[in-house]
Order: structure tokens, then sequence, then C-alpha cells
């Protein structure tokens, strides 16, 4: 009778790679403009940076510029979004950015909007360079889709000394 030699030990296995780094979780504060009573645009912005890992804090639709102020200075987010559809996103937008600027504290914390601009449809373009003048950091226009944001996003640091 013959004996059977046991099997080698399968080789030692290589430790499993280092799963790649999330990106840094950010503190988000998701808004609209005083005059926009829409809701959608901000829990789908919500859902999207929090599926990302971010802290969202949605302050809501129909947020009165002083409200916005008062919680971003007293939050100090890394990132402000406001977001709007009813087309009045230019005129309300360049209104608050000035306010949130006039901050010590939020002069230099990422600033952006998107959404409707513009009531005339198709003049998102015109809107863009005097929001960016007005104190933002980057403005989405509501027909180049969500990409471009995502990407403004990934870029940022999280806790970034303001």
């Amino acid at each position: 009778m013959e004996l059977a030699t046991p099997p080698c030990p399968p080789p030692a296995e290589a430790p499993p790679e280092k799963p790649p780094e999330a990106p840094p979780r950010l503190d988000v504060l998701v808004t609209s403009v005083a005059s926009d009573a829409h809701t959608w645009n901000l829990i789908y912005l919500q859902l999207l940076l929090e599926e990302s890992g971010h802290r969202v804090t949605n302050l809501g639709a129909c947020v009165p510029d002083q409200l916005m102020v008062d919680e971003c200075r007293t939050r100090r987010p890394d990132l402000i979004v406001i977001s709007t559809v009813n087309g009045h996103g230019s005129n309300d937008g360049r209104r608050v950015v000035r306010r949130l600027r006039d901050c010590a504290e939020l002069r230099t914390t990422p600033i952006v909007i998107g959404g409707k601009l513009g009531i005339t449809g198709g003049e998102d373009d015109v809107h863009v360079d005097e929001l960016v003048e007005a104190g933002f950091d980057a403005v989405f226009e509501e027909s180049a889709g969500i990409v471009g944001f995502r990407d403004f996003v990934r870029a940022l640091p999280a806790g970034a000394p303001r």
C-alpha cells in the first residue's frame, strides 16, 4: 500500500492591494435662492453628493439671503452649492454671492451656482461671466449636465484652510 503524499500548501498569497483612497469628504451646504421654491433639484444634488461620501446640509427652497449667510458663517462648509431652476438665478445669485463674499470667513470658500440662470432661454453663457465676476468660483449651466459639477467637487480638498 502506497501512502499518498499530502498536497503542498498553497503558495503564500500576496497581501491584498490597498483599496484606492476615497476622495476626501466635504461638508457641503446645498441651497437655493430666495425666489426659487423648487426642491427636487436640491434633493437630487444632496443625494448625488451623499452618494459620493460627502456630508450635506440642505437648507431647502426660498432661502432668504440673510439666513443663507448666517448658516454659512455658522457651519463653515467646504463648499456652498446654490441651485436654481426658476430662471432668476443670475439676478438672485449675483446679489447673494456678494453678501457671502462680504463675510471675511467665507471669502475663500468655494461657492458655485447652477441650473436655469435666466428666463429667456439659450443665454446662459451671458450669465457665466457676470456670475464669476460677482464672486462665484464656478457656474454650471442647465444645459451642461452634471459632469462638470462632479469634476469640480472631486478636485476640492476637504477641510481646506480658509
